[in-house]
C-alpha cells in the first residue's frame, strides 16, 4: 500500500469515528471534533500526498503525528470510564493513524535508496 492511501483510508477513519464519538455523545465535547479536523485537513492533501510533494507528504505526516500524540488523553479518559465503544474507536484512529506513519517513512526510506541508487548510477 502506498503511503497516499495509507494517509487516505486514516482521514477517512478520523472523519468517521471522530464524527461517531461526537454525535454519539450525550455531552459532546467540542474536542472531540479535533480528529474530525485533522482527517479534513488530510483530505485535503491527500492529492498532493499522490503527486510525492515533499513538502505537503511533510505537512500530512507531521499531523498524522500530531494526532496520534492527541488521541492518547482520549484513550485514556475512555479506559478510566471504562467505555468500551469509545475505547474501541479511539483504538481504531490509533491503530490507523500508525498505519499511515508507517506507510510514510517506508515511503521516505523508499526514496531515500532510489535517489542514493541514482547517484551512484551516475557517478
Amino acid at each position: 500500500m502506498s503511503a497516499h492511501i495509507a494517509s487516505l483510508i486514516n482521514a477517512l477513519i478520523l472523519v468517521g469515528f471522530g464524527l461517531w464519538g461526537y454525535l454519539g455523545s450525550e455531552t459532546p465535547s467540542k474536542t472531540a471534533l479535533i480528529p474530525v479536523v485533522i482527517g479534513v485537513l488530510l483530505l485535503l492533501l491527500s492529492p498532493s500526498v499522490k503527486k510525492e510533494n515533499k513538502i505537503v507528504a511533510h505537512i500530512a505526516v507531521l499531523l498524522t503525528l500530531l494526532i496520534l500524540g492527541g488521541l492518547v488523553k482520549p484513550l485514556t479518559a475512555a479506559l478510566g470510564r471504562e467505555d468500551s465503544m469509545a475505547v474501541m474507536r479511539v483504538s481504531v484512529m490509533m491503530v490507523s493513524t500508525v498505519a499511515a506513519l508507517v506507510f510514510f517513512i517506508k515511503s521516505f526510506i523508499d526514496v531515500r535508496r532510489a535517489r542514493k541508487a541514482k547517484v551512484a548510477e551516475e557517478a
